[in-house]
């Protein structure tokens, strides 16, 4: 009997996959879907999803001390019932994979809950064995993360670690200086825990802004995250007290309950048979795609973290539909745009960002102007807080365009994606003065930037 035939078949359960399977199938496509995990992928369990519920509690937990300097009576220090936190929480992401579920099947695409392997480009084998054709096949297996390889790391944990605690730890040492150790920080100092953040380079978030960082970094410090930087962790070892760093330009003799490594993550290509299909990969091991997401191998596409493209889900989701609209949806020039895709860290407050950073500006442009707002936003004020925002336009050329937009303050995550819009436009300094603000707010402070 020859294998099952299908028009797409999809590697992987993520945000990109999932985009990839309904999208082709909305286009009248026959899908399958291999995923042997929980669907949803990287965000849904382990990434974006859980971080942003306890990232809203750790928000709570600030403005709940806020209230009492506005005069309401409340607990010097509120308890938090983390078991209940945890509940809600999932509940939230089981609810997801319900939605998820019932979009497969009312979709008609085929869920296979096991592990594809190519054979070839046309050829998939499950983990049981059987065999599956397709016309096109579409590899969204994600990304993992890595831990450095060093003595005793084992004692170390990762994100995927940081959510599967039950309880919050007295002592962590967070080690790392991009989003997720940022984020981390931020949650869990929030959430009653001492945070050390122990930092490879002299700064945090190289890919931003560097003025943005510099002003995260005291609001680190004013929330009582200790941060090193220049600090490199040699080895782990087991103290009678904890989990014990050695350290190269940090803290000497600190001592934790808990050491979580944020240290970057790599694309999950292993076991898929890629280099018996002739996939290319570059030296990280990231499938190697051109700007359709086509790989090396006719007939076979990548997207989302296996690629060395951005880590952000949003970006997977609109890689993987474009893919589809250009190969079933009519649409032979769709392809995705990756020039000025905003992002967000959800720091204390969310440092949001996009298009280029001033150094960037000032290497691609002659003419550079920069715009800036520094602040206290109100509710900080009134209730005595340590928080400072920070907002910053970059503009390029006679005309200013605005070829950057840099926002670090409460809201900044919310704020950002309308202007993105603009930006994405090409609006120029003039039409943001031309713009009336709307006060009292802190969004009022990116078209009043001097």
């Amino acid at each position: 009997m020859s294998p099952p035939s299908f028009d797409v078949i999809v590697l992987g359960g993520g945000s990109g996959g999932l985009a990839a399977a309904f999208r082709a199938a909305s286009h009248g496509a026959k899908v399958a879907m291999l995923e042997p995990a929980l669907l949803g992928g990287t965000c849904v369990n382990v990434g974006c999803v859980p971080k942003k519920a306890m990232w809203l509690a750790a928000d709570l937990a600030g403005r709940i001390a806020l209230a009492a300097g506005l005069g309401f009576e409340v607990p010097a220090a509120p308890r938090l019932s983390w078991p209940r936190l945890l509940q809600r929480r999932q509940r939230y992401i089981d609810g997801i994979h319900a939605s998820y579920r019932q979009r497969l099947q009312d979709s008609g695409v085929a869920h296979i809950a096991q592990r594809g392997r190519l054979l070839d480009a046309r050829t998939v084998e499950c983990g049981d064995g059987t065999l599956l054709h397709a016309r096109h096949i579409v590899i969204a297996t994600g990304s993992h993360a890595l831990k450095p390889q060093l003595p005793g790391a084992a004692l170390g944990g990762t994100s995927d670690d940081f959510f599967a605690l039950q309880a919050p730890p007295a002592r962590v040492a967070i080690v790392g200086g991009g989003y997720i150790a940022v984020e981390l920080a931020g949650v869990m100092q929030a959430l009653g825990s001492d945070v050390t953040l122990l930092v490879r380079g002299q700064r945090l978030l190289t890919g931003f802004d560097a003025g943005m960082t510099e002003q995260l970094a005291r609001n680190l410090a004013a929330q009582g995250v200790a941060v090193h930087f220049a600090c490199q962790v040699q080895a782990l070892q087991r103290h009678r007290d904890g989990i014990q760093p050695h350290l190269q330009g940090g803290p000497a003799d600190a001592v934790f309950d808990t050491v979580l490594f944020a240290t970057g993550r790599a694309p999950s290509t292993h076991g898929l048979g890629l280099e018996a299909a002739g996939v290319a990969l570059d030296g990280k091991g990231a499938i190697v795609v051109d700007a359709f997401q086509d790989t090396s191998v006719p007939g076979i596409s990548a997207v989302g973290d296996v690629t060395a493209q951005a880590m952000l889900t949003p970006v997977a989701i609109a890689a993987a539909r474009r893919l589809m609209d250009r190969l079933y949806g009519g649409q032979p020039e769709a392809r995705l745009d990756y020039d000025n895709i905003p992002s967000v860290v959800f720091s204390h407050p969310p440092l949001g960002s996009v298009g280029l950073s001033e150094a960037q500006a000032r290497e691609r442009f002659d003419s550079v102007s920069t715009y800036h707002s520094r602040f206290r936003p109100m509710l900080q004020a009134l209730g005595d807080g340590e928080m400072r925002s920070l907002f910053k336009m970059v503009c390029a050329g006679a005309d200013e365009k605005v070829v950057g937009i840099h926002l670090l303050g409460e809201g900044a995550d919310e704020i950002l994606q309308g202007f993105a819009v603009a930006l994405k436009a090409g609006v120029t300094r003039r039409q943001m003065e031309d713009t009336v603000a709307i006060h009292p707010t802190s969004a009022e402070e990116v078209v009043l930037m001097r």
